[in-house]
């Protein structure tokens, strides 16, 4: 049991947390019953991400006996059989979907799109240059997208452009680390790092990390949104945001990091300072501000 759980890697849930994205700036954080429908749509992610997991390490555990690191997953190191890893991935995604259908058929449809992208990547996508991160990133919107389902609010542009640059910020942050942490040869641990360079994915990162700062800043400005939270002070973020982003690059860059996005921002007091700080003063600006909340109403 206890090797199984390790194969869902429960730290890697956090992710799921941008579930709640959607309640946060429709100004319904704090109401019980929006918060718990958020809640289980947040359960219903953590279940399908698991049995994602289980199944990615199914289709590579044999390279991953490989990896320096990846050799001691339970599948890998034997620890966990493949009959029990599939048996506990099936179970997770019929439980998961189920729960997801019966909160909200929009949210049953996003978590098995959610599912569906999810298997692409692991048995194909993931070999595609370019598209590969592409769909590590597409997964990160339909979060996005679910967290607005449960609760029957719209989830705004802003906030999908958003999750898919940031998404593809970390994904290509992460493949830099593969490329320069397993050298000559990170393609035979993975075959899609042979299109890449270090120079290409800085290339695409500099690209990315300015439509990132660009596009939250136009977001936190824009008429639209000073208009629904009465206040256009929610660009006092922007320093924050900046830098969470530069802190990232730097633990990439000069401490040779980048390999597990939730790890460095679990284990780095810093970035995990200025992600709480961020928080904390979004609440701050968006619960205080003379503004309109989105309607909510939640499917009986």
């Amino acid at each position: 049991m206890t090797a199984f759980l390790r194969a869902l890697r429960p730290h890697q849930w956090t992710k799921n947390l941008l579930v709640f994205a959607a309640l946060l700036f429709s100004k319904h954080l704090f109401e019980p019953e929006p918060f718990l429908r958020a809640f289980l749509a947040f359960i219903a992610f953590c279940g399908l991400a698991g049995a994602v997991y289980l199944w990615n390490d199914l289709a590579d555990f044999e390279q991953d006996r490989l990896h320096p690191k990846k050799r001691l997953r339970p599948l890998a190191a034997g620890e966990l059989s493949t009959r029990t890893a599939t048996l506990g991935a099936l179970s997770l995604v019929v439980a998961a979907l189920s729960l997801s259908f019966w909160l909200d058929v929009r949210l049953g449809l996003c978590a098995s799109a959610y599912l569906g992208l999810n298997l692409g990547y692991s048995f194909g996508l993931k070999h595609v240059v370019i598209l590969d991160v592409l769909t590590l990133a597409m997964g990160f919107v339909l979060r996005a997208l679910a967290g607005g389902f449960v609760i029957d609010v719209p989830v705004t542009e802003w906030l999908l452009v958003l999750t898919l640059l940031l998404a593809l910020f970390l994904a290509l942050a992460k493949r830099r680390h593969e490329i320069t942490s397993l050298g000559e040869g990170a393609a035979s641990h993975r075959a899609i790092l042979a299109e890449y360079s270090p120079y290409l994915i800085d290339q695409m990162t500099s690209v990315v990390t300015a439509s990132v700062v660009t596009a939250y800043a136009f977001y936190t400005l824009s008429p639209e949104t000073v208009a629904k939270f009465g206040t256009a002070k929610l660009s006092w973020t922007l320093p924050l945001v900046l830098y969470g982003i530069f802190r990232y690059l730097y633990l990439v860059h000069q401490k040779d990091r980048g390999d597990s996005p939730t790890d460095m921002l679990l284990t780095d007091r810093p970035l995990l300072a200025t992600v709480a700080l961020w928080v904390a003063l979004v609440i701050v600006i968006v619960y205080t501000a003379q503004g309109v909340a989105t309607p909510l109403g939640v499917p009986r």
